[in-house]
């Protein structure tokens, strides 16, 4: 994978989604009687090059990585957290793995840099180091971490992709990667920190207002000229460098993905700054409870198809999702058109 070739990342299929947008026009019902779910079965026209698309095929990547910050008590949770929820994933009880269980979704979960080595064999090892370093005192990852994660993003994007995935949804667990997430954007997006933290995993005001303070005391000491890789060598979680290599790796294999919450739009920011033709690929699922979220979002220019109040992570806003993904699909490929029903349509 060459994350940062933007000669390798195709166009969708724009002619195709046309087509399909005349087929919606012939089904029987009033011409977008059916919202949005006319318009998301056209994009996914447009990104498998067939008027009428093909039935999803989801694979969900779990990428899990600790963060040095986390001992500037910027989290509800203690770091240790971060290994028993990749072993309830890899268990099969989180909460991603229930819903991806009601969508007939793959579920992988990747070790890139937690703590706590598990010994499960059903996790996948891959682990950069022991978490990152403390952002807040200097670089969290070097340069050569960062794009090793990439690639380990890449790699498992590959691997599902030849599995028969057509849809990536990566998702994530790491104890305090809302504030890497919120350096991050507040360093692409050029927006102070108090706009963009939340609450994270249930934190007192209190700390919040100390989270603001670190994301911004962190954000200032960089240079108005930093590049996008060393801002995400600076500021993110291997779990996030591999989110940002898994979405530039299905792009350029032409295969969607399927946006989380605000750990996956900080990532998908850092990925269209790599390589702008990335947007194309990116569908978002839902906006977050997190403040941030939506500045991302709005940056990005998508629109979440849901709003739940949802803030957990894992992927559970895309799997959430996908069902009524599969329906707008679905509606496409099986209605009559008004010629094949014999109906009239007031034309």
């Amino acid at each position: 994978m060459d994350a940062l070739n933007p000669q390798l990342i195709p166009l969708p299929n724009f002619g195709i989604e046309q087509r399909a947008r005349e087929r919606q026009d012939q089904l029987i019902k009033p011409q977008g009687a059916l919202g949005k779910l006319e318009s998301v079965a056209c994009w996914f026209a447009a990104r498998q090059h067939r008027v009428v698309p093909a039935r999803l095929r989801p694979a969900i990547l779990v990428f899990a990585a600790d963060h040095g910050v986390a001992r500037q008590g910027v989290s509800a949770y203690p770091a240790s957290v971060t290994s028993h929820m990749v072993e309830s994933v890899s268990r099969g009880v989180a909460a991603i793995n229930v819903l991806a269980r009601s969508c007939d979704a793959s579920v992988d979960v990747i070790d890139v840099g937690v703590n706590q080595a598990s010994s499960d064999p059903r996790i996948h090892i891959e682990r950069i180091a022991a978490g990152t370093r403390d952002l807040s005192s200097g670089p969290a990852m070097t340069n050569a971490q960062t794009r090793k994660a990439m690639e380990i993003g890449g790699r498992y994007v590959s691997r599902a992709i030849k599995n028969g995935a057509n849809l990536i949804v990566a998702g994530e667990v790491g104890i305090a990667n809302t504030t890497s997430a919120a350096c991050l954007l507040s360093a692409f997006l050029q927006i102070d920190a108090d706009r963009l933290v939340g609450n994270g995993t249930g934190i007192s005001d209190a700390v919040r207002t100390h989270k603001v303070e670190v994301v911004r005391s962190a954000v200032g000491r960089m240079r108005e000229d930093a590049s996008s890789l060393s801002l995400l060598a600076e500021f993110g979680g291997f779990e996030i460098a591999a989110m940002v290599g898994a979405y530039l790796e299905a792009a350029q294999c032409g295969v969607p993905c399927l946006l989380d919450g605000f750990i996956s739009g900080a990532a998908a920011v850092v990925g269209c700054a790599l390589e702008p033709n990335l947007r194309h690929w990116l569908l978002a699922s839902h906006r977050s409870a997190e403040h941030g979220h939506a500045l991302a979002l709005e940056h990005l220019g998508l629109e979440p198809l849901l709003d739940l109040g949802m803030r957990l992570g894992e992927g559970t806003g895309a799997a959430t999702v996908i069902p009524l993904l599969q329906a707008a699909i679905r509606l496409h490929a099986e209605m009559a058109t008004f010629a094949e029903a014999g109906v009239p349509d007031g034309k």
